[in-house]
């Protein structure tokens, strides 16, 4: 086991991770920019190191200084959580190249499924669903990609390979149109990611988004954790997500974890990871791979009672995965609500102090979240400030509670969107279960 890990993360999930070293009796080293003196890891933390100023790109994204801050507190491990470099294969190499574990996946993993043509292409060959599409990245022939979406049948969807977070997609009804979005998209892709390849998909008019939670030792051994529901979505960010799915079977279930593991197993997969579907009339459509512990996590653990974040540090550290398929049981339903830093109408982000903090609680109740009375919130981030997750037997109670939770919830000083969950949990086509990854966008515009 490890002695010592840097999380290179802030907010929550790092002090998510450093819970799990403490639970496995791990040092830790929280590095953090000047914007992030007072987050609550930082303050817990064995040891610190301040690794730049507030802007990202000179702090949290910054490699070498990631990397010496290991060399400085004579870590073994680094935990990159989600975001910032969590999805990067070229730190995932630097790391290793430093002599120090990157808690993750194998570079070359991180590579091939972070280009969602190459990963499209090697679950295909793993006999995973995939959504008809193109194949690979089109060219600059327009005739050649008209007679593609002609095949595919409009509405089509042109992705950018390296997108993600909902960026890099534009939605084409017709043929007229084909041409000038390619280029558009091509030119966002190339300014927003560095690489202007982009592939085209069918485009499904109602889907949900269904996505199954993987563990994986690379050692020949995975299993999956059933799977969530993430399809209340504003602009492609995740608002609200539950599991288990409404109105997925067992036998469904089963069978599309069953390829997912098989999948890993295919790829030589190492670590925690997501198969991201869209689902729709009984089928399963594969999108991408996160390749890193999700925002989401939380309502897996409290359906099948596993940590998943102790799970990766284990398998990162070389011990076989001790749990086995018959092991992960289903038990009851579970919410998670992400708490934002926002207007809960506008979504203009809102930073300042927080005068005054109350973390709900109660039988299934759980908060994970960096906030505490007088915690100033930096402009300089994401405005994801908590995730607020409701257990319990079945799918109302969990939405009851959650209810009842989000009345409990007090954060004075800023902004958030508490009130807008409030509002969902009521709505009567949510709590019906199965609505589309359209139904919140449709919502909000009447």
């Amino acid at each position: 086991m490890f002695d010592k890990i840097v999380i290179a993360n802030r907010g929550e999930i790092a002090l998510r991770i450093l819970r799990a070293c403490r639970e496995l009796g791990i040092k830790t080293v929280a590095v953090h920019s000047t914007a992030d003196r007072q987050l609550q890891h930082v303050l817990l933390a064995d040891e610190t190191v301040c690794i730049g100023p507030a802007p990202s790109a000179q702090s949290y994204l910054n490699m070498p200084a990631l990397i010496a801050a290991a060399e400085v507190a004579d870590a073994e491990a680094i935990h990159p959580g989600y975001g910032f470099l969590s999805e990067n294969a070229d730190f995932a190499e630097r790391v290793e190249r430093s002599g120090f574990v990157f808690i993750g996946p194998r570079p070359e993993t991180i590579r091939l499924m972070g280009d969602k043509v190459s990963a499209i292409r090697a679950m295909k060959e793993a006999g995973v669903p995939c959504v008809p599409g193109s194949g690979g990245s089109l060219s600059e022939d327009a005739a050649e990609n008209a007679a593609i979406a002609r095949r595919i049948g409009y509405p089509v969807l042109i992705k950018a390979a390296a997108g993600g977070g909902g960026r890099g997609m534009r939605v084409v009804h017709g043929e007229a149109h084909l041409a000038a979005a390619i280029v558009l998209t091509r030119t966002e892709a190339q300014a927003a990611f560095g690489d202007g390849t982009v592939y085209m998909e069918k485009y499904l008019e109602r889907p949900r988004h269904i996505e199954i939670q993987v563990l994986a030792d690379g050692q020949g051994h995975a299993i999956h954790l059933g799977e969530r529901d993430c399809s209340i979505q504003r602009r492609h960010q995740k608002v609200i997500e539950e599991a288990p799915a409404p109105g997925i079977t067992v036998e469904e279930r089963n069978r599309i974890g069953q390829v997912c593991v098989d999948a890993c197993l295919r790829i030589g997969y190492r670590g925690a990871g997501t198969f991201e579907f869209l689902y729709q009339d009984g089928e399963f459509y594969f999108i991408e791979m996160n390749t890193r512990v999700q925002v989401e996590h939380p309502v897996t653990e409290m359906v099948t009672g596993v940590d998943i974040v102790v799970q990766q540090i284990l398998i990162a550290s070389g011990v076989p995965l001790a749990l086995r398929q018959e092991d992960i049981q289903l038990r009851g339903h579970a919410v998670e609500c992400r708490i934002n830093a926002e207007h809960p109408r506008t979504f203009v982000p809102s930073p300042g102090p927080v005068t005054h903090y109350h973390a709900p609680g109660g039988p299934g109740i759980r908060m994970d979240s960096h906030l505490y009375s007088g915690y100033q919130v930096p402009p300089h981030y994401d405005s994801l400030i908590g995730k607020l997750i409701a257990h319990a037997d079945t799918r109302d109670k969990a939405l009851a509670r959650m209810h009842t939770a989000l009345d409990e919830l007090v954060v004075e000083g800023i902004q958030t969107n508490a009130p807008l969950h409030k509002e969902l949990v009521q709505d009567a086509g949510f709590q019906g279960g199965g609505v589309s990854i359209h139904y919140l966008e449709k919502k909000l515009q009447g």
